[in-house]
């Protein structure tokens, strides 16, 4: 089984298209905090992550970081796909959260593929339809669900088995969009309520069952 074959979509090709997509793309290995891309940038390759996770983020003029979606193995990136499809500069960041290995397909393979092969058209556009419903959840959720809501799910989230969690406050207001005085607050009422204890860059949940009914409230 070759890496075609961890890509559901891919798996339908004719043998002549996988082998051309095969011989004409490249694995690529990328330790982590690497910048794949950044606003200005033109994608001269498509992603398809076979490990690893990459956070996805653009930064507001006033300089705050707000966390869009995160690539993770088995599935591309929206943005890259539409950037390669109308021949567009990026207008956000995506970054190795960790060790990245990943199949670089050349932008000229993926035009010809993309003209050329109908199941290849809907392996795009079927990954790149999932993750724009996914954007329009998190702008539906930046803009109408409560922080405290919000905050509580993302926390829950992202803690380990032992209930801990290593983020700054600015990078928890990363991933919810706001500004990170509002999460220093939030935290402060959680860490009031029991339900977390805080120390500087990590976040402890003390009380994981209350924060789980907060964020089902939404």
């Amino acid at each position: 089984m070759d890496w075609i074959d961890r890509f559901a979509g891919l798996s339908q090709l004719e043998d002549s298209l996988r082998n051309t997509l095969v011989s004409k793309s490249q694995i690529v290995n990328l330790p982590q905090k690497t910048v794949l891309f950044g606003p200005g940038n033109s994608p001269e390759n498509l992603l398809l992550l076979l490990d690893g996770v990459v956070r996805v983020q653009q930064i507001t003029e006033g300089g705050r970081e707000i966390v869009l979606y995160r690539v993770h193995a088995g599935e591309s990136c929206v943005l890259t796909t539409a950037c390669l499809l109308a021949y567009e500069n990026y207008a956000a960041e995506g970054i190795a959260e960790t060790d990245v290995k990943a199949v670089a397909i050349p932008r000229i393979v993926f035009d010809d593929l993309v003209a050329g092969s109908k199941s290849f058209r809907n392996f795009v556009f079927s990954a790149y339809s999932r993750r724009i419903t996914d954007l329009f959840h998190v702008i539906e959720e930046i803009a109408f669900q409560k922080v405290d809501i919000r905050l509580a799910h993302k926390l829950v989230e992202l803690a380990g088995p032992d209930d801990k969690l290593s983020a700054t406050h600015a990078q928890l207001a990363a991933e919810l969009g706001t500004a990170r005085e509002v999460i220093s607050r939030q935290l402060q009422e959680f860490q009031r309520r029991g339900w977390v204890s805080t120390a500087r860059g990590a976040v402890t949940l003390t009380d994981r069952s209350a924060l789980e009914t907060l964020s089902e409230a939404g």
